[in-house]
């Protein structure tokens, strides 16, 4: 039996002439938190609804919960908590009121839980909802999908237009949340600010996952190499490792390898006499617009 709290299974999903999702298979286990990066358009936000049973696919399947997301959507849809990108209030009841008016479509305890998390999160109870700070609204949201003590919560660019405080302490409530061996799935932008809580990274771009990796094993195994030469010739299929990008400018040649170990790469380089070459860490930010960088670079040769 799968011990993942979600899973999709080549999942495609199309809009007319869009391919939204190509083949898409991950899964994310208790106590982790699973961070979707990509630019718009890359096939977050669909694969969260087929997950969420609110789009069919057109093949693959997804379950939540050991239930599948077909035919199961609406229990899904109950059990986890969701954060959506745009905020979704009764803005016109206090931040009390609405966890009460929230109570309703759970079990008992939900409101006392609730009331305790915006205590945590020092926002007041008596203040209508449409007084508070953007930042403060996040947090009222967040606490609506935690109160039911979900095993997996769901995050669609759920820190869009907050400061960068709110943003940080916003993202390190959802360590606190995997700590409790609960699953958090946040799709977001904010690449740095992920980067301090991911456990497991899922980069997916038009439609493709190019990376499902741990945060740590990625980076660990991430390396910008600089390559200096009177005459440089790299063969990709020679060297260990995964080119997934390459700049060249005069002398130098940028290289962002992928899956290498720094002293197999070394040993090959210092076969080659006529070039030097520099080891640079990469940071989760530069791999994903390397990535980004070389999807745009085969576009525009494929339009040629």
């Amino acid at each position: 039996m799968s011990d993942s709290i979600f899973e999709l299974k080549n999942v495609t999903k199309r809009f007319r002439d869009i391919t939204a999702l190509d083949d898409v298979s991950f899964q994310g286990t208790a106590g982790k938190v699973i961070a979707i990066l990509g630019e718009n358009g890359a096939g977050k936000t669909t694969a969260i609804n087929v997950m969420l049973g609110m789009l069919k696919p057109d093949s693959g399947s997804s379950s939540v919960l050991g239930m599948n997301s077909q035919t199961h959507g609406l229990e899904i849809r109950k059990m986890v908590g969701y954060v959506p990108d745009k905020l979704a209030f009764y803005d016109w009841m206090t931040v009390d009121e609405l966890g009460w008016f929230a109570s309703g479509f759970y079990t008992a305890g939900y409101h006392e839980r609730y009331k305790s998390i915006m205590a945590n999160f020092h926002v007041p109870l008596d203040k209508k909802v449409k007084t508070l700070s953007k930042g403060m609204q996040a947090k009222v949201s967040l606490a609506l999908s935690l109160a039911h003590e979900p095993k997996l919560l769901i995050l669609d660019e759920p820190t869009s237009g907050l400061d960068p405080l709110v943003r940080r302490e916003f993202l390190e409530s959802m360590v606190d949340v995997a700590a409790q061996n609960r699953t958090v799935l946040l799709s977001s932008h904010q690449i740095s600010e992920v980067e301090r809580v991911a456990d497991i990274v899922v980069i997916m771009i038009k439609g493709k996952i190019v990376i499902h990796a741990p945060l740590e094993e990625l980076k660990n195994s991430a390396c910008d190499v600089v390559l200096t030469g009177e005459s440089i010739s790299v063969s990709h299929d020679a060297m260990p490792g995964r080119v997934v990008h390459q700049e060249v400018s005069g002398h130098q040649q940028q290289l962002m390898i992928l899956d290498v170990d720094q002293k197999e790469l070394a040993a090959h380089f210092n076969q080659q006499t006529e070039v030097s070459y520099e080891f640079r860490q990469s940071s989760l930010e530069e791999i994903l617009l390397r990535l980004l960088k070389t999807s745009r670079e085969e576009d525009v040769k494929q339009s040629m």
